[in-house]
């Protein structure tokens, strides 16, 4: 299908909910109101800086839990980058604020394979289009990702051969993904495997070549 320019108002399916996107439960209802402000972007900020610092990302912290759809990983408090990137997601759309998923490919460690896929988010700002963050955590040296509309603050960036950033916003996680994703049994699996999905043919999904400040 054509993708829309990154600029352009987001599709409604940005804002819908799905069995991975699942805001209508109402334990992320009840946090989605208590960080609703009456500024659209503040209530982003707060969104993007709960999931940041209250969600354990599995790897950092030594979790075993595999979490995925949104309302688990806030029951379970953990999650890898794809996860924490769903109930962000959820609590954004919750509060009516469309919003949507990134990933790059990026080696797991290092300069060598294996690869694994990096997944963060893109919220709609209404006096600035779409604006790309990571919420994956700060718990690892070296990552310091905050929420500043007009400078990206990426956890990571394309640098050994193989690896890219991936230019869409998606409105919803890529299906290869969360099949790898149900079939994990525990982190260490994803450790030794760690999941390398690859992209759908064709989905919703929004192009960043129109976008200032995008790599």
């Amino acid at each position: 299908m054509k993708l829309a320019k990154f600029d352009t108002q987001p599709l409604p399916h940005f804002l819908m909910e799905s069995a991975t996107v699942d805001y209508a439960h109402a334990d992320i209802r009840k946090l989605a109101a208590a960080l609703s402000s009456d500024d659209s972007t503040a209530t982003a900020r707060r969104c993007f800086e709960w999931v940041r610092d209250h969600i354990e990302h599995s790897m950092d912290f030594h979790r075993e839990e595999v979490t995925c759809a949104a309302s688990d990983v806030l029951q379970q408090g953990t999650g890898l980058c794809t996860a924490k990137s769903h109930l962000l997601v959820a609590l954004w759309r919750a509060n009516q604020i469309p919003a949507g998923f990134c990933y790059q490919r990026l080696t797991l460690d290092g300069p060598n394979p294996p690869y694994c896929t990096h997944g963060f988010t893109a919220v709609w700002l209404d006096d600035r289009g779409w604006y790309r963050c990571d919420a994956r955590g700060n718990s690892k040296p070296g990552i310091r990702c905050e929420f500043t509309p007009g400078q990206e603050n990426l956890a990571f960036s394309s640098r050994y051969d193989g690896e890219r950033t991936y230019p869409e916003v998606w409105a919803e996680p890529w299906p290869d993904l969360l099949t790898a994703m149900e079939k994990l049994q525990n982190i260490s699996q994803y450790r030794s495997h760690p999941i390398d999905a690859r992209p759908p043919a064709a989905d919703l999904c929004v192009s960043e070549s129109a976008a200032p400040n995008m790599e």
